[in-house]
């Protein structure tokens, strides 16, 4: 199973399984890094614009993880392992239901993975784009509830267990969703004053 720079387990043994298309796909199936950040990679992005930015998906015989450029980041929306749908409170300082899950983290040829906490527009260039040999490594991430992602770092649970949310997440999601439905009712002036009076 594969491992985070600090040896916990990350829950899967090929991140890749896990992946979906490029953030940097475009719509109409070009590469947003060759388009927009040209002087990172000039090298890539003269390959790409020789192409007409296809996305390096698009050459036949390739897929997205050859790309030294991939990144696969997750929406946030619910949990890949139990399925608890998130329940986001805008201002709120409470602890979100769903955390960013690293399966991994984007290190270089040279074995220098960014933290969890730094930027991915920053760079996060996967592979040494001049080292034909270098295997490129890539940001991939997945939404995991707080329980869920405890069990993969503290054991040896797996993304693709068959899942059900724990008690506790029920519970949290179940009072969020109570708060919401507070805060969208709708009491007339009369019903607050009369409120506030007893």
């Amino acid at each position: 199973m594969q491992e985070t720079p600090t040896g916990t387990p990350v829950g899967v043994d090929d991140p890749h399984d896990h992946a979906g298309v490029c953030d940097h796909l475009t719509g109409d199936g070009r590469c947003r890094f060759a388009l927009s950040r040209a002087g990172d990679d000039p090298e890539f992005a003269a390959a790409r614009r020789a192409a007409d930015y296809d996305c390096v998906a698009a050459d036949e015989g390739c897929e997205f993880r050859d790309c030294p450029h991939y990144r696969s980041t997750t929406d946030g929306r619910e949990c890949v392992r139990c399925g608890l749908e998130s329940v986001p409170m805008a201002h709120d300082g409470s602890r979100p239901l769903l955390e960013e899950h690293h399966l991994s983290y984007g290190e270089s040829a040279s074995g220098r993975g960014r933290a969890v906490g730094d930027d991915p527009e920053s760079g996060g260039n996967a592979g040494d784009a001049g080292d034909p040999d270098a295997t490129p490594s890539h940001e991939i991430t997945v939404a995991l509830c707080r329980w869920c992602h405890a069990k993969i770092h503290n054991s040896f649970a797996r993304i693709d267990d068959d899942a059900e949310p724990a008690p506790e997440a029920f519970a949290a999601r179940e009072e969020r969703r109570s708060r919401e439905q507070t805060e969208f009712g709708f009491a007339t002036a009369r019903e607050r004053r009369d409120a506030d009076d007893s």
